[in-house]
């Protein structure tokens, strides 16, 4: 199934190879028979000879001059057929649109996969613990857990969310309905642990004794559910345990960046990378994934136990700096690695340190090229925020890392930028990715002409001008290969260039109007690369009279790099019959790297 990120990021209409369009047939891209799809609608991408029509189902659709096409058109629950013919060759292909809503059993019981929790969870005392199930309207649901019953009741229908990519396509109103059927019902740990030692420690799945000095194991919770004098019981696929706050385990991070989360999975939005050697004690668990102690979660294999020890807590006293010939570094003696957070605003950069108490009297900072001036609090008694107000608005670049308990953040000073008229961009590097490569085809075009090919063409059309303006440029890959994105972030931490640029080209997700969806759009995440984007994003369209897509914050791979503003560009839509044919014309794509070429120039010039 294609992921909508595939349009920045991995693609998600793959073929293997460039497919030549033969003057008798017809071709089509995406989808491939069997298809499977959640959404309410599909696009048709692919090709044919411009003389004659092409007919789905028997109705004749729209198609560029050159002979390309991708309508969408609607889908039914289930099997759905089509038959595209063009002339007397004909192409019939099945998509089967599967529900989204879970289905119940024919007799009695839960829909399948709708108990939770569906995983091992760990609680503080406290804290809520609730449990879910999808059954039968009218029905009676409960749960069993050592020795209490939780009555599960029916829920209020709930508006159903859009997913991220409906960002991407305008179609992020939330859905009215829902389900009916879910029930809910919550308790807390400390009454969970109160009813053990009421009924003693029999608790079912060998739980410890409850000791509120201990880890408490309270086994898997067993679901009950009771409809026209039938019941039916399962048991959860998770067990619950409850920490003890006075012996609460600590990790310590063993990845590079450890990556911070606002929640047990991928799903939930990143947070500031924990540093590797950041210590944390831990509040909570849901299956590999731990909730640190300052609310942040991380999956358990980027971290390891640190047996015996307390949770780390340290106090800051001096604070020193130092400049380097490009970075000004402020270094941070603490007696254990604390986790930590950034932020970036308009002229300032504020760090915070979590699990952390001051006893600041004295700041050395002396007149330095970036900083204007150093400013601290002790936001909550655990909690240091560090401000740093700058002199210029654009932020270059910063690193963070421990150097045993000490933590140094790099700020980088703005880069030599040259004032010659011929070689304006003497002094520079920019980092330039060509997105995709080798296994990695991304989108393809109506004809089966790969991203990965038009991204790395177009990239070194920009090299050159680059260069040709006097900028030193490193290229990810300059070649058809396998480049993975942790090697593309590297290189980018590696070579600390004034900027970096990741070249795209885009396509849509299923739901997507592939016929009316075009344009130039921009992707940043950091803030010091938001107004590179919005420069980049304005100045081609003005430049090429290019509709725009828009310019996103977003999550991306090739935007997250913090050593410098890091930018990632969709030239164009693969998916769009008319604005393939700009794609694919090296006319247009000279006229494309020359305008990112001047716009790279013009920003440049506008942060002086």
């Amino acid at each position: 199934m294609k992921k909508l990120l595939g349009l920045v990021i991995s693609g998600y209409i793959v073929v293997t190879s460039s497919v030549a369009l033969a003057e008798s047939s017809v071709l089509v891209v995406f989808p491939q028979t069997n298809y499977q799809t959640t959404a309410e609608k599909i696009f048709f991408l692919g090709s044919a000879p411009p003389n004659g029509q092409v007919f789905i189902n028997g109705k004749p659709i729209t198609r560029s001059p050159a002979g390309y096409f991708s309508p969408s058109l609607p889908l039914q629950l289930g099997e759905n057929l089509f038959t595209v013919r063009h002339q007397n060759q004909e192409i019939q292909i099945k998509v089967i649109r599967l529900s989204t809503q879970p289905e119940l059993p024919q007799g009695l019981g839960f829909a399948k996969g709708s108990l939770t929790p569906d995983t091992d969870i760990a609680r503080l005392p406290g804290e809520l613990i609730c449990f879910k199930a999808i059954a039968p309207p009218n029905a009676s649901v409960s749960v069993n857990l050592a020795n209490q019953t939780i009555a599960l009741l029916p829920q209020p229908q709930q508006a159903q969310l859009p997913s991220n990519s409906a960002a991407l396509t305008g179609q992020n109103r939330p859905n009215a309905q829902s389900f009916a059927g879910k029930y809910e019902g919550c308790t807390t740990g400390q009454q969970l642990i109160s009813q053990t030692l009421i009924y003693g420690n029999n608790i079912t799945s060998g739980a410890v004794v409850a000791d509120a000095t201990k880890e408490v194991n309270l086994g898997t919770p067993q679901f009950r559910l009771t409809l026209n004098g039938k019941t039916t019981t399962q048991p959860g696929a998770g067990k619950i345990q409850i920490l003890s706050p006075a012996q609460l385990p600590v990790v310590e991070v063993v990845a590079d960046a450890g990556v911070a989360r606002t929640g047990p999975s991928t799903d939930y939005s990143r947070l500031t990378p924990l540093p590797q050697g950041t210590r944390a004690a831990i509040t909570g668990k849901e299956g590999e994934w731990l909730r640190l102690d300052y609310g942040a979660w991380i999956n358990s294999k980027e971290t390891r136990v640190l047996t015996g020890a307390v949770p780390p807590r340290t106090i800051i006293r001096s604070v020193g700096y130092r400049q380097l010939p490009q970075a000004t570094e402020i270094i941070f003696p603490l007696q254990v690695p604390v986790p930590v957070s950034v932020q970036q605003g308009d002229k300032n950069f504020t760090l915070t340190l979590y699990n952390t108490t001051a006893q600041t009297d004295i700041i050395r900072l002396d007149d330095d090229p970036l900083i204007s001036r150093l400013d601290w609090q002790q936001v909550t008694p655990e909690q240091v925020q560090y401000t740093f107000n700058l002199k210029k608005a654009q932020q270059w670049g910063y690193k963070l890392r421990y150097d045993g308990t000490t933590l140094v953040l790099t700020l980088r000073h703005s880069p030599p930028i040259g004032r010659k008229r011929q070689k304006p961009l003497s002094g520079i590097k920019i980092v330039l990715d060509p997105g995709h490569g080798g296994k990695e085809s991304g989108a393809s075009g109506p004809t089966g002409y790969l991203e990965k090919d038009v991204n790395l063409a177009v990239s070194k059309l920009v090299r050159d001008n680059l260069v040709q303006l006097g900028a030193t440029v490193v290229m990810t890959r300059d070649t058809d290969k396998d480049v993975s994105l942790a090697e593309r972030q590297a290189i980018i931490n590696q070579e600390e260039p004034a900027i970096a640029i990741s070249i795209h080209h885009n396509s849509l997700p299923d739901n997507g109007d592939a016929e009316k969806t075009k344009g130039f759009a921009a992707f940043w995440y950091h803030p010091q690369a938001h107004s590179l984007a919005m420069f980049l994003h304005n100045y081609v369209v003005k430049k090429l009279g290019k509709p725009s897509y828009g310019v996103f914050w977003d999550n991306l791979a090739l935007t997250r790099p913090n050593a410098a503003p890091s930018v990632l560009l969709e030239l164009g839509f693969m998916s769009n019959p008319n604005e393939f044919e700009q794609v694919i014309n090296p006319l247009e794509q000279k006229k494309m790297a020359k305008a990112i070429a001047q716009g790279i120039t013009e920003w440049f010039g506008s942060v002086r």
